[in-house]
């Protein structure tokens, strides 16, 4: 008999997160081992219960990234997934790892179509599998692949042996996004009564946090994740997504939020996958108003316009500038950059960025400035400024040599990268010196136009201290774009007379 959901509120929940395994089998997607160790260890500090480094039985670089995982004696569960075979988990156990995934079709259409087996040789082979895993000391979990689309009865049977041979859990998988709550629901509630269950679940359909929060309320207490919803096709569950809603929503809490969006940039920067604007949690947008009517309630009220602070999840609010900017937010932007004006001249900044905003360009923080200084009549001597600029990348190693003025003192430098742009930024850095250690917090190629005076337009945001800057450059040339919107940025950054001092004795 199917047992009603259980409240969320009286429910322990743990995440595993999949991001080195499944998340990898994203298209394009390869981390090194260095890249994996990096993100294991901001999922150990995050408080994440079990990771699961990769798959064993990829091939020895592989086995060696999981064994650098393993190397870092972390307190979450470290795991590799594996087939149905006793040699995925003997190469698993070469990586020391503590437990293994076992993986199991579940669903006729992966028995009998993918493995070419029957249901009870698939029973059969399961208990010897679960068996041998438990006997060499291992924490296992059994995933009934295709879970979703499986008969629940036999389903339910499968289950059962694997418990009864030792395994420590079972797995309800949507493998391929396939189904919704109810069915979720009634699934996982089944798989509950025999023994601890979890829920591994897929975006195909945009349910994934729908089906990850039903199979918890039918008796789930571990939920496989991904940071980002990393991997195949429209990717797993977001970590972040169901960390936030069962910790707001329900007040079950799982891990710590506060280092969400550390996670979610650092995943992003070694996978090359970037966040949408406007994803859940994480992306740019997600706490970043525009509009008149919100920023003015946001400025009245935090919580006017926002489900939960954004420092919950390591964040911070940001007012954009646009068309629809009120005075209000030109009036906050202007003070978070130190920027005194009239009501009046707020009023005529705020015409000027709402004409700039009907033109379709994006209002930077270097936009605001330039206006508020022509309209206040503001002097203001550059700290930084780009004299010339040469790059090269013809060679086998790309170079770049730039000649700035810095505090009235002009310098020279070389600098070499992964690319020509990455050479110039080192020969900025060179030049400045240590004043010029201020965050890459984006970097967007925006626009390019066609035809043979194509435009690129570069968007860089740094930050140094607490302060940040946005500023976009169009150029025909992406390197000479990039390094003016940077030069301008550090410019802006470094305005303070102590931020001048010490760039202009950064080589005493």
């Amino acid at each position: 008999m199917t047992r009603p959901p259980t409240p969320l509120t009286d429910t322990s929940v743990e995440l595993l997160d999949t991001t080195l395994r499944d998340g990898e089998q994203a298209p394009g997607v390869s981390l090194s081992p260095d890249e994996k160790v990096d993100i294991a260890r901001a999922l150990e500090r995050a408080g994440v219960a079990v990771i699961e480094a990769g798959s064993a039985c990829t091939g020895a670089g592989e086995r060696k990234a999981i064994s650098r995982v393993t190397d870092l004696d972390l307190e979450a569960r470290v795991t590799s997934f594996c087939r149905g075979v006793r040699n995925d988990i003997d190469l698993a156990l070469e990586c020391d790892v503590d437990g293994v995934h076992l993986v199991v079709p579940a669903s006729d259409r992966h028995v009998e179509g993918k493995v070419g087996s029957t249901r009870e040789d698939v029973l059969e082979t399961t208990a010897d599998l679960v068996g041998y895993a438990a006997d060499h000391g291992l924490w296992v979990e059994v995933i009934g692949e295709d879970g979703s689309r499986a008969d629940l009865d036999y389903l339910e049977t499968l289950m059962a042996t694997a418990l009864e041979a030792g395994a420590d859990r079972t797995c309800f998988a949507d493998t391929v996004g396939h189904t919704g709550p109810e069915r979720t629901a009634e699934a996982v509630s089944r798989l509950a009564e025999l023994g601890p269950v979890s829920a591994h679940t897929h975006d195909d359909l945009g349910l994934g946090v729908t089906n990850a929060l039903a199979a918890v309320s039918a008796g789930a207490d571990l939920v496989h994740c991904t940071v980002n919803g990393l991997g195949e096709r429209a990717g797993n569950v977001a970590l972040e997504e169901v960390a936030i809603a069962l910790e707001h929503v329900y007040d079950v809490e799982t891990i710590e939020l506060s280092e969400l969006y550390d996670l979610a940039q650092r995943v992003a920067r070694a996978t090359g996958v970037e966040l949408a604007p406007n994803k859940a949690v994480v992306g740019q947008n997600a706490f970043t108003h525009e509009s008149g009517i919100h920023t003015d309630g946001t400025l009245k009220d935090d919580r006017m316009y926002e489900p939960y602070p954004p420092e919950t999840v390591g964040r911070e609010r940001r007012l954009a500038l646009g068309k629809h900017t009120g005075r209000a937010g030109v009036r906050a932007a202007l003070e978070e950059h130190g920027v005194d004006a009239t009501d009046e001249q707020v009023g005529t900044i705020a015409t000027r960025v709402t004409e700039l905003g009907d033109r379709g360009r994006r209002v930077t923080d270097a936009d605001l400035l330039t206006i508020a200084e022509d309209v206040t009549g503001a002097d203001r001597d550059r700290t930084v400024e780009l004299l010339d600029l040469n790059a090269t990348s013809g060679g086998e190693v790309p170079t770049a040599s730039v000649r700035l003025s810095v505090a009235g003192e002009e310098r020279i430098a070389s600098g070499t990268g992964s690319g020509p742009v990455d050479a110039a930024v080192s020969a900025v850095r060179e030049a400045i010196g240590s004043a010029a250690d201020a965050d890459l917090e984006a970097y967007h190629v925006d626009a390019v136009t066609g035809g043979t005076d194509a435009v690129v337009t570069v968007e860089v945001t740094m930050a140094r201290d607490d302060r940040s800057v946005t500023v976009a450059r169009s150029e025909a040339d992406i390197t000479r774009a990039s390094v003016e919107a940077m030069v301008d940025a550090l410019d802006r950054l470094l305005e303070d007379e102590d931020d001048r001092q010490v760039v202009a004795s950064a080589d005493d």
